[in-house]
């Protein structure tokens, strides 16, 4: 055989299947050298920073991305040029190596944003976002796929630490916008990279950094929603418009949803967004429930955490990989695929009995006309109906105020020694005050997430004694626990349950001592 076709067949078979495209924020890889940019923590000569623990980092970093074997991934946080050469020997080292690489050169700014490709690169620009020195610029790839043309666009937007208020997110988005407005509509591409905007920032966002009047770079400027709703994949099918995105976060059960925690909280900050090109049928397309969080045991620590870079006593110890865990999903040349479990990502509207009837939710749900019949602390009982049931609600309760109506979208449930509990939700539309007095239960109604309504009896042994009725009850500031035989008033008390109904009195204000 013609040793010509031998490697045209070689070609085919090399490239004809899913190829994985990828994107991770390497944490701060920097080199030993000093450029004058660094952050404090990464000048040589200090903190214990030096060639070795440079050296170190980089393995660290090579290892995850051998182990996530991309064929196209995009990385944030990397120092400049230089670091990038040795990533890449590092990786030809270790039998990883990617051909084609770029990076951007953005003069002033401490770390950039990179590409490595299997693919060929065609051509590649900088986006300038301003002008300022520390704001990273986007890159923008144009590779090839099997004679296709595919654009990536990488970002790394402003964090929402360090007075990260919207603005600035929004700069960067609305330059993104107007580079995709210049291109033909069929074109393919990926926008990917870490936007520090959670895929919900249109509900989410904290007030203190919200200077744009709820205006979303990820929300409104790429359009992921549209009016209040995530834009579904659905919609990707039959829109022929570019200024629609999906964001592949939607794929993944909301438990699921994290790549990084931001102070604590898991957040979604790394995203890979599609426009409605990536599902057409034609040339290169998304191959359908393909994203996913890489989560190797490795990247966490005994404790469950993400095992970022170490910095202890004032000191790199050499140990940790990122703050942040990549992700990624499959494209190919065939056409996309849509499947009947398309149709279960919709947003959809369901009640409290709902809730009841699952162990968990695959997507989130709406929940209309929600009253907050009792709110304390962290804690709150919704209704929606006088007379249909009450749940709990566990920490989501930012922002609920007790006798207001509320439309809600419940993103996690889950039950906690038998009590049924929404763990996650955010608030959609305030719908104004009702009068409570109709969603208190009585005696007659003793089940789990009810909100009783000014009982009088006498507590005594961990019980109260109440119309021939002996309830267990508990106080939860139990230094607020009455003496035995003391005789109470109490105004509102939550039937919740833990391995047994049992009242359960929040507040000093809840109850009156009668004697």
């Amino acid at each position: 055989m013609n040793r010509y076709i031998i490697f045209f067949l070689f070609s085919i078979l090399l490239f004809a299947k899913p190829f994985k495209v990828a994107s991770y924020n390497v944490e701060n890889l920097f080199d030993a050298r000093y450029d004058g940019t660094e952050y404090r923590e990464y000048i040589p000569g200090r903190y214990g920073w030096n060639g070795a623990m440079a050296q170190k980092k980089r393995r660290h970093i090579a290892e995850v991305i051998c182990d996530l074997d991309a064929d196209i991934l995009a990385l944030q946080e990397v120092e400049n040029t230089y670091v990038f050469l040795q990533l890449r020997k590092t990786l030809r080292r270790v039998g990883c190596g990617y051909r084609y690489g770029i990076i951007t050169h953005k003069k002033g700014a401490p770390i950039q944003v990179a590409l490595l490709s299997r693919f060929p690169i065609l051509k590649s620009r900088e986006l300038q976002v301003s002008y300022a020195p520390r704001v990273r610029n986007i890159l923008e790839v144009e590779v090839d796929v099997e004679g296709y043309s595919l654009h990536l666009f990488v970002n790394h937007w402003k964090s929402k630490g360090r007075r990260g208020v919207e603005s600035k997110r929004l700069a960067y988005a609305r330059t993104l916008a107007a580079r995709l407005k210049q291109m033909p509509k069929e074109r393919a591409y990926i926008i990917l990279g870490d936007l520090n905007s959670n895929y919900n920032a249109h509900l989410t966002l904290p007030k203190r950094l919200d200077d744009t009047g709820g205006k979303r770079g990820l929300s409104h400027l790429l359009h992921t929603v549209e009016g209040n709703k995530a834009v579904t994949e659905m919609q990707m099918q039959k829109v022929n418009r570019r200024v629609l995105h999906y964001d592949l976060w939607l794929e993944l059960p909301y438990k699921e949803r994290w790549s990084h925690k931001f102070y604590g909280k898991k957040s979604t900050l790394d995203h890979i967004l599609l426009p409605p090109s990536m599902f057409d049928g034609y040339g290169i397309d998304y191959v359908n429930d393909s994203f996913g969080v890489f989560k190797r045991r490795y990247l966490f620590t005994k404790k469950g955490y993400i095992d970022s870079w170490q910095i202890k006593g004032g000191r790199h110890t050499g140990k940790g990989y990122s703050d942040h865990l990549p992700v990624f999903a499959y494209f190919d040349t065939k056409p996309y695929r849509a499947s009947a479990r398309d149709y279960a990502k919709a947003h959809k509207e369901g009640s409290i009995d709902t809730l009841y009837a699952l162990k968990r939710l695959d997507t989130p749900m709406l929940l209309k006309d929600a009253v907050v019949v009792l709110k304390r602390g962290r804690y709150a009982v919704i209704k929606q109906t006088p007379t249909g049931r009450g749940i709990f609600v566990y920490g989501a309760v930012q922002g609920l105020k007790e006798g207001m109506r509320y439309d809600l979208e419940v993103q996690e449930i889950g039950s906690y020694k038998g009590l049924k509990e929404i763990k996650s939700m955010v608030r959609l539309k305030e719908k104004g005050r009702v009068k409570l007095t109709p969603y208190y239960a009585t005696l007659a109604i003793m089940r789990q997430n009810e909100v009783l309504h000014a009982l009088v009896g006498k507590v005594k042994r961990g019980y109260f004694f109440t119309q021939g009725k002996k309830i267990p009850i508990y106080f939860k500031n139990r230094k607020l626990t009455p003496k035995n035989g003391t005789k109470l008033k109490i105004d509102v008390a939550h039937l919740g349950y833990y391995n047994r109904l049992q009242l359960v009195v929040y507040s000093r204000k809840d109850f009156t001592i009668l004697e």
